[in-house]
């Protein structure tokens, strides 16, 4: 029997075929990925922000004092356009809305404003003694100063939204009014808004930042 050739053995070498450590990459190449990730990340911010502003949410500044003292001239709101898409509106809730046709007060005509809802659809709302009653029952209403807590007048005009006498909310409406009552054009004045008509709800003051304050 023929001795077994012993099989020739090598040893592998750094760089060889089977364990070949990788060329570093060129400077040019590392530099291009990082370009590219770079405006990706940039892209799908810009992406993420177009979509929250859209249908999400929105900043706005306050241009007048019909919401004294509860929001200031120049405060800056956060507004949830999507709460309304979730659940009804609720009493009390500060609201944005687009500006009613009929709304012709002082002042240079801003697109959208802000006021709090007080009557909510199929409510009859009446005035007393300078309180808000809905339903007959005086509505509580504490955002409003001490001081002011008996002095929502009607307004100017004799139409029955003016609350000269009861008026009962229509369906699908709201009844919205500033909190400086002395010194707010509102539903008194042009009528209750639709509520197809409201961009959203005001949960958050971001600035002052002093006023940082959750609605």
């Amino acid at each position: 029997m023929l001795p077994m050739a012993d099989t020739p053995r090598t040893e592998e070498t750094p760089g060889s075929a089977s364990g070949s450590a990788q060329s570093p990459a060129a400077p040019g190449a590392s530099g291009a990925r990082w370009l590219v990730e770079t405006l990706v990340v940039i892209i799908a911010v810009v992406a993420l922000y177009f979509v929250l502003h859209t249908f999400v949410f929105q900043t706005y500044s306050i241009p007048s004092g019909s919401m004294e003292p509860t929001l200031m001239i120049g405060d800056r709101i956060v507004v949830d356009k999507l709460s309304y898409h979730l659940h009804g509106l609720g009493r009390s809730d500060i609201v944005v809305f687009s500006r009613p046709a009929d709304e012709d007060c002082a002042g240079p005509p801003v697109a959208d404003l802000v006021k709090r809802v007080i009557g909510l659809p199929g409510e009859t709302i009446s005035l007393s003694g300078g309180k808000v009653y809905i339903n007959g029952k005086v509505l509580d209403e504490p955002w409003l100063p001490a001081s002011v807590q008996d002095s929502t007048t009607p307004g100017p005009s004799l139409k029955p939204y003016s609350l000269h006498r009861p008026f009962k909310v229509p369906a699908g409406d709201a009844f919205v009014m500033g909190d400086n009552r002395g010194n707010s054009c509102d539903s008194r004045y042009w009528g209750p808004i639709r509520e197809s008509t409201i961009v959203g709800k005001v949960d958050l003051r971001i600035w002052p930042i002093s006023s940082l304050h959750w609605f």
